[in-house]
């Protein structure tokens, strides 16, 4: 057994900071992203999740110009752009993806201009790198509170909306007649969104983020039939393509010495793949079950 965990786990990899930055971080932002990413897959709003990722980069190309944390700039943008998604108030499902898409576009179109800010004001190389696809072990530890509580906050919000969250997704003239405020539930579930999307930004970066928070959740809707179980499942396999993918990644250094592959390209990897069994065993159960 010991000679296989040696063979798994290079030496060291215990033992370095920025590697258990990465696991804090990195699980701290696949937990919320499960919970949030299956009310997201339920509600139909897998593209506003999406957009609200990118938008991300936004945020994350100003915190280097500015010098700040740039778990604060992701934040930042992500809420400014759920508020400006829900201030339109559009209802219709077509209206809600072109808000989305200007959204997102204008978001990128500020991502161009910091990130030539960067480079030109800056001399910051390496920041477009970092802000679209992540750099897990370049993550300062000095990051880990703020993420846990940004994490815990985002948390917190799902569990006081569930049940009326649960019925906005499932049945919103239902949820009406009973008197929910379904748009305000909705608001809200767009800002833990918000806060979700920043933080799988933070991890994969804001091109992949998407992959984090809504893959781990439409492949445990395959698979379970309850809300709750869809979760757990999601945070099981959310947790394990970002360990995994953070485990690859450091063991990778040694396949190539000195040139170590991306985190992310192992998260998303590991995620794709888990979304592909889910679905070619759901497809064999129902082809078994004729």
């Amino acid at each position: 057994m010991s000679t296989l965990f040696t063979l798994l786990v290079e030496p060291g990899f215990f033992t370095s900071d920025p590697v258990r930055t990465a696991l804090i971080i990195g699980g701290g932002a696949a937990l919320v992203s499960a919970v949030i990413g299956v009310f997201t897959v339920m509600r139909g709003q897998s593209f506003a999740g999406h957009g609200l990722s990118d938008v991300t980069s936004a945020g994350g190309s100003a915190s280097f110009l500015l010098g700040i944390n740039p778990l604060l700039g992701f934040l930042g943008m992500a809420v400014m752009a759920a508020c400006g998604m829900e201030l339109v108030g559009v209802r219709q499902a077509r209206e809600r993806d072109l808000v989305t898409g200007i959204v997102l576009g204008a978001g990128l179109g500020l991502t161009a201009l910091f990130l030539y800010l960067d480079v030109t004001l800056g001399s910051t190389t390496g920041a477009a790198n970092m802000v679209m696809f992540g750099s897990m072990f370049a993550i300062a530890p000095s990051t880990i509170p703020l993420a846990l509580a940004v994490g815990l906050l985002a948390l917190a919000t799902a569990g006081i909306l569930y049940r009326p969250l649960l019925l906005c997704s499932l049945d919103p003239d239902l949820a009406a007649v009973r008197g929910v405020p379904v748009r305000l539930i909705g608001f809200l579930h767009l800002l833990t969104l918000a806060l979700a999307a920043s933080l799988s930004a933070m991890t994969v970066g804001a091109i992949l983020s998407t992959a984090l928070l809504i893959g781990p959740a439409a492949t445990a809707l395959r698979l379970a039939k309850r809300p709750g179980a869809a979760m757990a499942l999601a945070a099981l396999i959310g947790l394990g393509a970002t360990w995994g993918g953070i485990l690859l990644a450091y063991n990778s250094f040694y396949w190539t010495p000195g040139h170590g592959w991306p985190v992310s390209f192992f998260v998303v990897a590991l995620i794709f793949a888990a979304y592909l069994l889910a679905t070619g065993g759901r497809r064999l159960g129902q082809r078994g079950s004729l």
